[in-house]
C-alpha cells in the first residue's frame, strides 16, 4: 500500500505483490482501496482486493500495478532512470498523480454495474461468515466519487469498523497461531535429518496420495504394495492428480513425467536399503500393521525412521515389537492427502526428539502443516471429532432431521455437515474408529443407544465409497460425485429415533459444538498438545 502512493513502481522478477488483508477479516486501510482502483481500474482492483491473490511480476506489469520489471541488482538504477525521465519531461508524472488523487472515472451506471455485480458475486463466494470482501467493495463504492483525501477518510472508518469484529479477531488469531506453529517447527530443525528418499507401504488411494505429495515436492519415494492391483491404483491416483495440474496449466507435461518417474513402484523391499523415512499406510488393523512394521524394520538401515499413518491405533502399541522404538512415530495424513494441509506427528513413549524433528521437517517439505501430539486414542483430531459425532447421533435419536442438522452446521461454518462428513469418511471407517474411541474413553464416547450410523453400516450404506449412506451419490457432468437426497433413509433410521423433540438452530449448534469444545479442553489438560494454538490449528486444518 505504501508503494501505491508513489508515482512509479519498479519490481524484480522474483517478487510478488498483493493485498491479502481480507484473509484477516479486514481490508486494506492504508490507502489500498483508494489508490489501486484509480491505478488499475475498479474491476481489476476488486479482483485483487477481494481475491487476496499474490501476483507475480509479469502479471503486475500487465495490470499496470508496476511500471517496470528488472533484475534485483538493477532495481535502484531503473528507479533512478524513471525519476530522470520524469524530471526531463519524458514521463508525465503530474498527470498520473492527478488521476490517483481525483474521483474514480466511472459514470453512475458504470459504478452501479461494477460494484453491485461484484458485491453479489463475492458475497456468494465468501458466504455469510466472511464479510470483509464485500465490505471492501462497499468501501470502494462509497468513496469512488470522492477525491483522494476524503476517500482515505472513508476507507479508514470502514477499516476501523472491520478491525473490531469477532471475525477479524478470530482470523488474526488464526494467522498468529499459524506463525507460532511455523516457529515451533523451525525450532526443531537443528535435530532433523534430511529425508532424501522416502517410502510408503500400502498403495491404493491413500498411499498414492502420499507418494504424489512427496514426489511433487521433490522427495523421491518408493510405493510398495503386496499386490500389483494396489500398485496400479496408487499410480493411477498420482497420475490423475498430476493430469489435473497439467490441464489447469499449473504444470507442464515434462514436469508431470519427472514427478511420476520419482515414484518407484515396488512389490518387494529390494531398494529399501537407502530409504531415510518410511510411511506405513496399510489397512487400519493393529495386527497387520505390527507385522508390516517389524518386517520393514529388518529391511532398512538402523537410522531409518519408521512412521505409521494410523488414525486411531496407539503408537506405543505399534512400537511394542520394534527393535528401535526410538526411531518410530505416527505420521497421520488426512484424506484426500493432496487437499488436507494437516499432518499429525504422534510422539510415542520411546520416540526420540530426532525422530520427531525429522518427521516434522519431512511433513513441511511435503507442503503440509505438522502438529506434534502425544499418543492417545484418536490422537488430537479424531479424539475431538468423535464427541461431535456423538452429539449428532443423540440429536437424531431425539428427533432432529439429519439434513437440517447438516444445513445448520454448514451455515455455522463447517465445510460439510456431520451426516455428509460421515459419508465422506466412510461409515465402516467411522464405526471402527468409534469402537476404538469407546474403548479408550468409555465414560463419554461409548453410546448407550443404537445410532443412525450403525443402521447405515448394517445396511451396507458406507457413504461415498459405495454411493449410498445418509445420502446417495451419482456422477455429475464432470465425473465428480454429487450428493442426492434419499428420503428412504428416514424410514431406515426410524427404529433409532426415540423422541420427537423440536430444536432451534442455536440448540442444534450447542449440542454439536459443546462436546467438541469440552474434549478440546481435555486434550490440553491431558497434555496431548502443548498449546491452545496447536489444538485450534489441528481442528482447522484437519
Amino acid at each position: 500500500e505504501m508503494c501505491l502512493s508513489t508515482d512509479y513502481r519498479v519490481m524484480s522478477p522474483t517478487a510478488k505483490v498483493g493485498l491479502p488483508e481480507v484473509k484477516l477479516g479486514i481490508f486494506p486501510g492504508f490507502g489500498g482501496t483508494v489508490r489501486l482502483p484509480r491505478l488499475i481500474g475498479a474491476d481489476n482492483a476488486i479482483e485483487w482486493i477481494a481475491g487476496t491473490k499474490e501476483y507475480k511480476a509479469p502479471d503486475a506489469l500487465k495490470f499496470g500495478a508496476v511500471d517496470a520489471v528488472v533484475d534485483a541488482d538493477k532495481l535502484e538504477a531503473a528507479a533512478i532512470d524513471l525519476v530522470k525521465q520524469a524530471v526531463a519531461g519524458k514521463l508525465d508524472y503530474k498527470a498520473r498523480r492527478e488521476e490517483k488523487t481525483s474521483k474514480l472515472k466511472l459514470n453512475p451506471m458504470e459504478s452501479m454495474m461494477t460494484f453491485e455485480t461484484a458485491k453479489g458475486f463475492v458475497a456468494g463466494q465468501a458466504g455469510p461468515n466472511y464479510p470483509a470482501p464485500v465490505e471492501a467493495i462497499k468501501a470502494m463504492q462509497k468513496h469512488s466519487g470522492m477525491a483522494r483525501d476524503k476517500a482515505i477518510e472513508v476507507e479508514a472508518k470502514g477499516f476501523a469498523k472491520m478491525a473490531k469484529t469477532s471475525v477479524s479477531a478470530s482470523l488474526i488469531g488464526l494467522f498468529l497461531n499459524d506463525q507460532a506453529l511455523k516457529a515451533q517447527a523451525k525450532a526443531l530443525e537443528p535435530k532433523a535429518s534430511e529425508v532424501k528418499k522416502a517410502a510408503v507401504l500400502g498403495a491404493g488411494i491413500m498411499g498414492g496420495g502420499i507418494a504424489y505429495q512427496s514426489a511433487l515436492k521433490g522427495t523421491p519415494i518408493i510405493m510398495k504394495d503386496i499386490a500389483q492391483a494396489g500398485i496400479d491404483l496408487g499410480l493411477s491416483e498420482a497420475s490423475k492428480l498430476l493430469t489435473k495440474r497439467v490441464s489447469k496449466g499449473k504444470m507442464k507435461a515434462e514436469k508431470m513425467a519427472e514427478v511420476l518417474n520419482s515414484i518407484d513402484p515396488a512389490l518387494s523391499y529390494g531398494d529399501f536399503g537407502d530409504v531415510d523415512l518410511v510411511v506405513e499406510a496399510v489397512v487400519e488393523n493393529p495386527k497387520v500393521k505390527d507385522i508390516v512394521l517389524c518386517e520393514v524394520e529388518d529391511q532398512v538401515s538402523e537410522d531409518t525412521i519408521l512412521t505409521s499413518n494410523t488414525s486411531t491405533i496407539s503408537i506405543d502399541l505399534l512400537a511394542k515389537n520394534l527393535k528401535r522404538p526410538e526411531n518410530f512415530c505416527g505420521m497421520h495424513f488426512f484424506n484426500p492427502v493432496h487437499m488436507m494441509p494437516l499432518v499429525e506427528v504422534i510422539r510415542g513413549e520411546k520416540t526420540s526428539e530426532e525422530t520427531i524433528a525429522t518427521t516434522v521437517a519431512y511433513a513441511k517439505a511435503m507442503g503440509k502443516t505438522p502438529v506434534v501430539v502425544n499418543d492417545c486414542p484418536g490422537f488430537l483430531v479424531n479424539r475431538i471429532l468423535f464427541p461431535y459425532f456423538g452429539g449428532f447421533a443423540a440429536l437424531v435419536r431425539d428427533g432432529a432431521d439429519f439434513q437440517r442438522v447438516d444445513k445448520i452446521m454448514e451455515k455455522f461454518g463447517w465445510p460439510m455437515g456431520p451426516a455428509y462428513l460421515l459419508d465422506v469418511v466412510g461409515m465402516d471407517t467411522a464405526i471402527h474408529a468409534g469402537e476404538v474411541m469407546a474403548e479408550g474413553f468409555p465414560d463419554r464416547m461409548k453410546n448407550e443407544f443404537r445410532t443412525a450410523m450403525e443402521v447405515m453400516f448394517e445396511d451396507g450404506r458406507y457413504g461415498q465409497k459405495n454411493d449410498k449412506g445418509f445420502y446417495t451419490y451419482e456422477l455429475d457432468r464432470k465425473g465428480k460425485q454429487k450428493k442426492v437426497k434419499d428420503e428412504g433413509v428416514y424410514d431406515m433410521i426410524k427404529p433409532v429415533v426415540l423422541n420427537n423433540n423440536e430444536f432451534t438452530d442455536e440448540e442444534i449448534i450447542e449440542r454439536m459444538m459443546v462436546p467438541l469444545c469440552i474434549e478440546t479442553v481435555r486434550c490440553l489438560e491431558d497434555g496431548i498438545v502443548e498449546t491452545a494454538a496447536e489444538a485450534d490449528m489441528g481442528l482447522i486444518f484437519g
